[in-house]
């Protein structure tokens, strides 16, 4: 006699109460956990490492998208990224763009007195992808992480 005429007894068939709990066992954690990771920017930070590319660079768009993600995840500033305007300096060259990062005080934001207060400057190298920051010490630029 091989295994393959071993037959398994009949199962019962599951209740409706015990479909609904194996079932709420998993989308009620799964929820929870995509909640944190929204809540906390991983999943834009994710999103925007698998997304930005060396021609990204030179688009003002993608960029200004980048270094929002980026200010928030680096600790640069607590203010909320739709709080955050980027002033692109277009009179630069290529190799010391400008961009200003400055916090809207309007609407939804923290502290609605129809302020724009600078935070701090961006200088963007597009040519060899490099990010200096002044934020913290005005004028004084060093390397951003990325």
């Amino acid at each position: 006699m091989g295994l393959g005429n071993l037959k398994r007894p009949p199962r019962k068939p599951r209740t409706l109460r015990q479909h609904l709990i194996r079932r709420l066992l998993v989308v009620i954690p799964a929820s929870l956990l995509m909640v944190v990771l929204m809540k906390s920017g991983w999943i834009d930070f994710a999103a925007d490492r698998m997304t930005f590319d060396k021609l990204s660079w030179f688009d003002n768009t993608k960029l200004v998208e980048h270094l929002r993600i980026l200010v928030r995840h680096d600790g640069l500033t607590d203010e909320p990224a739709h709080c955050l305007m980027f002033i692109v300096n277009g009179d630069d060259p290529p190799n010391a763009t400008r961009i200003d990062v400055m916090a809207k005080h309007v609407g939804n934001c923290p502290n609605p007195n129809g302020e724009f207060p600078k935070l701090f400057t961006v200088k963007v190298d597009k040519a060899e992808r490099l990010l200096f920051t002044d934020a913290g010490t005005p004028g004084n630029f060093r390397p951003m992480p990325q």
